[in-house]
């Protein structure tokens, strides 16, 4: 007979521990952790907490403001990443190859 996560747990946290999916305190910790590392990504790309409707509106602006330049840089990349990717995927394929009996 396997143990009842729920009845591991304190009885006065119950109803709330199942609400919550984990202990109070593990799960403001999970949500702590996870803000800031959202946060630091939406920092990355130049939103700001205390005006986050113009951030957005600035977000969408420059990506309509960067047109083909996106798909040209975007270009550059896979042809930099194509000339280690392919050779290796098809040094890897030739030597992975069944062989004759």
């Amino acid at each position: 007979m396997q143990p009842n996560e729920t009845r591991d747990l304190p009885a006065n946290n119950d109803g709330l521990a199942r609400f919550l999916g984990g202990s109070p305190l593990a799960v403001l910790g999970r949500l702590i952790l996870l803000s800031i590392l959202v946060g630091v990504v939406l920092a990355a790309i130049g939103f700001d907490p205390w005006n986050i409707v113009t951030s957005i509106r600035r977000l969408f602006q420059w990506v309509y403001d960067l047109g083909f330049d996106a798909i040209n840089g975007l270009w550059r990349y896979f042809l930099l990443g194509a000339v280690i990717v392919v050779p290796i995927w098809l040094i890897m394929r030739l030597f992975s190859a069944p062989r004759g009996r």
